[in-house]
């Protein structure tokens, strides 16, 4: 005997209610089993779920676009960052700027080695430093350093911090869309699950052949499943019966 097995991906929920809204036996009146009610949600459902997929798959496209361009703003946005601090502790060492005034940059005096590294943690919270120690120390009179300037640290830093910005706030909308899906799924299910009790409730005469009743409610969104000798058997069963009739 097949079984049937419920929708279990978004995908096969919107062919099964789109396969029941498009048959045209529904909404007849008469002969009509399916109540209003249940084919009025099923519309609204399947609008519902349409709407939260495809906004879902449009974030999650939108997120990995953005993703891509993220790695490279990174490694430039660290270039500059970790080129600009080894420039100035160079200086430092050479006696051309004070020790002093590492601390413009949330540095130790004693500072020898380049805090920044390539994550991005560490690049966002060395940017404004940097960017900041530098303006306040040519605001002081200090000569400004020159390759990389300030000023392309800025940009880089700038450019790389938009970007992600923007791919933090698509992730937070992809998140928020996947969990609006969790929250209508089961609502769903519980529909689909009482239409195709009353389906199968409708076509389940007897006397009907077994093949017969599975075509008739297929027509209507359920889908069944059944083994390799299952098949074979029923198919078997199915002749025998028609012979029986004929005679």
């Amino acid at each position: 005997m097949p079984y049937r097995r419920l929708p279990n991906t978004d995908k096969s929920r919107l062919s099964a209610l789109k396969t029941l809204l498009d048959n045209n036996d529904i909404y007849m009146a008469r002969d009509r089993f399916l109540e209003w009610k249940d084919i009025n949600q099923a519309r609204t459902c399947y609008d519902k779920l349409l709407t939260a997929v495809t906004q879902y798959e449009v974030d999650k496209k939108a997120q990995w676009r953005s993703g891509t361009k993220i790695d490279q703003l990174q490694k430039k946005a660290y270039m500059y960052e970790s080129h600009f601090m080894q420039v100035l502790l160079m200086a430092v060492t050479r006696g051309e700027i004070k020790r002093s005034n590492l601390k413009l940059y949330g540095l130790e005096e004693t500072a020898t080695m380049i805090p920044v590294d390539n994550s991005i943690g560490s690049i966002t919270e060395w940017g404004p430093k940097i960017i900041s120690g530098e303006k306040n120390r040519v605001k002081k009179g200090g000569r400004p350093i020159y390759n990389p300037t300030i000023g392309m640290v800025e940009t880089h830093f700038d450019i790389f911090k938009e970007a992600y910005d923007k791919q933090k706030a698509l992730q937070k909308r992809t998140s928020e869309m996947e969990q609006r899906l969790k929250e209508i799924r089961p609502e769903i299910d519980e529909l689909i699950l009482r239409i195709w009790d009353q389906i199968e409730a409708h076509f389940s005469e007897e006397g009907k052949l077994v093949i017969d009743r599975v075509a008739d409610c297929e027509r209507f969104g359920i889908r069944y499943y059944m083994r390799r000798k299952e098949k074979r058997k029923m198919q078997e069963k199915e002749k025998e019966n028609k012979q029986e009739n004929e005679q």
